[in-house]
């Protein structure tokens, strides 16, 4: 049974949208700066991906808007884009028990913290009767399944960093097992509070001491130092492509394979070796019946960090070898978490829909110790059936995804 992408939404520091974030990432538009005069992390952060403000009163109305985490409301609005760019009115074109959500993500701690520091200040009062609607890792999905009358399953996934990638494979099995003809998944992530992005610095982490916040984010690159914070969400409909065709729905690409492991090494750093990414690479493959000589493209984790991104090329020399063509987009995002894992998987997609295939950004002296095929300076444009796109986080977790090209009767090509 295959499983068609046919709608995305992303709301990224680069842009909104499939078409606009990947001509950005392909233009070279970063979405990095300096915090806005003001920000809560002006003293936290020297540079981060951020996206305007947006006040929950218009996303929700009623006395919790006050306390809905910011996850909460991106999660809401990239929903509404999603279903809108696949076409879906659910009880019109799916069953409301045949549609599932499943949202990743670390939850809405800026909240918490705010109503920590609010109790400090004036004591119990202080603490919202809401405080749990507006911050539990599962209100992004009950509030979409909510607003827009999801009855199947749903449900939230917490693997850190390859939290967007696994809601998608998790979508795909509900799809295999006949559990849903549709799935709304993917990621929301709003990390840029002070709390969180003191304990990445403090713990060093961060991406620092850069004249230009444009070149802070530097994957694979001799002189990177960090990965640069960002916020964002990403949710793509995935849909049983006999689903999909019975609408005349057009289709992105197909997810055609996926796989995960854990590295049981350490609570933050990656196997110096990278097996276990080298593992959830090849349980990608399989699980897509095809061989590494068939991969066009890698779409790789790659955050900036020095340990992260020498595992990471470890693992895929294991793998395919140094001639598969690599690249990472944080260069321009930033890393937003588990919602890098649904803007790569989409720009995976589009990669294999246009032949196109966004360079590393920032790589001006590659790492000898990643001794990989970078995509440098500019996009590489030939023919891509399959791309991969890897997903890793604390914990050691790994998620790998294939995709290949829509076997839906009409594609999109959506630039």
């Amino acid at each position: 049974m295959t499983a068609t992408i046919t709608g995305v939404g992303l709301r990224t520091p680069v842009g909104r949208g499939a078409v606009e974030v990947f001509d950005a990432l392909c233009a070279g538009r970063s979405g990095l700066s300096r915090p806005p005069e003001g920000h809560p992390v002006a003293e936290s952060l020297e540079v981060g991906g951020f996206m305007a403000d947006i006040d929950p009163r218009t996303v929700v109305s009623g006395p919790d808007a006050n306390t809905l985490d910011r996850i909460v409301v991106l999660a809401l609005l990239t929903a509404g884009d999603a279903l809108a760019d696949a076409g879906i009115e659910v009880g019109r074109d799916v069953d409301p028990v045949r549609i599932a959500v499943i949202v990743g993500g670390v939850g809405g701690m800026a909240t918490m913290e705010a109503q920590v520091l609010a109790r400090g200040r004036r004591g119990r009062p202080a603490v919202s009767p809401y405080l749990l609607t507006g911050i539990l890792p599962n209100m992004p999905a009950a509030r979409i399944a909510i607003r827009y009358g999801i009855r199947g399953y749903s449900s939230s996934v917490g693997t850190a960093c390859a939290s967007g990638a696994q809601a998608i494979a998790d979508g795909l099995r509900l799809i295999r097992e006949n559990v849903a003809d549709v799935v709304l998944c993917g990621a929301s992530e709003a990390p840029l509070f002070p709390t969180f992005a003191d304990t990445f610095g403090n713990a060093r982490a961060l991406a620092r001491g850069w004249d230009e916040p444009a070149a802070a984010s530097r994957p694979f690159d001799r002189r990177r130092n960090g990965f640069v914070l960002a916020e964002g969400a990403g949710l793509v409909v995935l849909e049983r492509t006999a689903h999909a065709d019975a609408r005349g729905a057009a289709g992105y690409a197909d997810l055609t394979g996926w796989g995960a492991t854990t590295d049981a090494h350490h609570p933050t750093t990656p196997r110096p070796d990278g097996s276990g990414a080298a593992e959830c690479m090849r349980r990608a493959l399989g699980d897509a019946g095809i061989e590494p000589s068939d991969v066009d493209y890698i779409n790789a984790h790659g955050t900036g960090t020095k340990l992260g991104d020498v595992a990471e090329a470890t693992a895929i020399r294991t793998v395919f070898g140094a001639a598969t063509p690599v690249s990472s987009t944080k260069s321009l995002t930033g890393h937003m978490l588990g919602t890098s894992g649904v803007v790569e998987a989409v720009t995976a997609a589009l990669a294999v829909a246009h032949g196109t295939a966004p360079p590393t950004w920032n790589l001006d002296d590659p790492d000898p110790a990643c001794a990989i095929e970078h995509i440098r300076k500019a996009p590489l444009t030939e023919p891509i059936g399959r791309a991969l796109s890897n997903s890793f986080g604390f914990g050691g977790q790994n998620v790998s995804l294939l995709l290949g090209r829509a076997s839906t009767a009409t594609t999109r090509l959506s630039r």
